[in-house]
């Protein structure tokens, strides 16, 4: 029995904000095991996508209760100073997951297996992971979400992406949508005009084609 159990034991890794212009990019990192398991399904457990954003900030309390965990928000701001000196999208998530698991795996849990999906170069995630040294078996997979632990961590990154995006929102006085849309590049124009231009940096990723498009469009 033992051996069946350790070989369920897993961390899913996942992110949520990476699409979004507003708002920060948040990485989650869930350990699941058998027990943990069989109540993540019985929960109805699955890829936030597939599920409402009512739904995702519902679950997620209840994932946190059950499993070890570690969320890494990285704000609009950090994220430009990140992005500024990485220069590159995979990188930089590279560097927040490596971080979810070191969090995770600081907080006492240990586990030999790691599950993410795939965004590029797996070297990335375990050469910002060795300075650390820690030894674990990193899979990628394209569709990891269809995994539990994968698909518990999706909703706490959502949820958490959810609370960041309301809160900055709120401090704007501007609803922030998701995403990069026409409705994303009015809500910035109406960020310039009310707080000025170095406030967008606060609240938006500036590598983002939104910036030169809202810039362009001030005259």
């Amino acid at each position: 029995m033992t051996t069946h159990h350790r070989s369920v034991e897993r961390i899913g890794i996942d992110e949520s904000g990476k699409g979004d212009y507003f708002g920060p990019l948040v990485i989650a990192a869930v350990f699941v095991d058998a027990t943990t398991q069989g109540e993540l399904r019985l929960m109805e457990v699955r890829d936030s996508k597939r599920l409402s954003d009512g739904r995702v900030l519902e679950m997620a309390p209840d994932i946190k209760t059950i499993c070890p965990h570690s969320v890494i928000t990285i704000g609009p701001q950090k994220y430009n100073e990140l992005y500024a000196k990485i220069k590159n999208l995979n990188r930089l998530l590279a560097w927040g997951h490596a971080k979810a698991l070191e969090t995770l795996l600081e907080r006492g849990v240990t586990c030999e297996r790691a599950i993410s999906d795939q965004f590029g170069d797996e070297r990335l995630i375990l050469n910002a992971l060795q300075e650390k040294g820690r030894k674990i078996v990193l899979e990628q997979r394209t569709k990891a979400e269809s995994d539990l632990a994968v698909a518990a961590a999706s909703i706490l990154a959502r949820a958490e992406f959810l609370l960041r995006l309301k809160r900055l929102s709120g401090e704007v006085g501007t609803t922030l949508p998701k995403g990069a849309s026409p409705a994303v590049e009015l809500a910035a124009r109406m960020i310039i005009k009310k707080h000025g231009r170095d406030r967008l940096g606060t609240v938006a990723k500036l590598h983002f084609k939104t910036t030169k498009a809202v810039l362009a469009n001030l005259t």
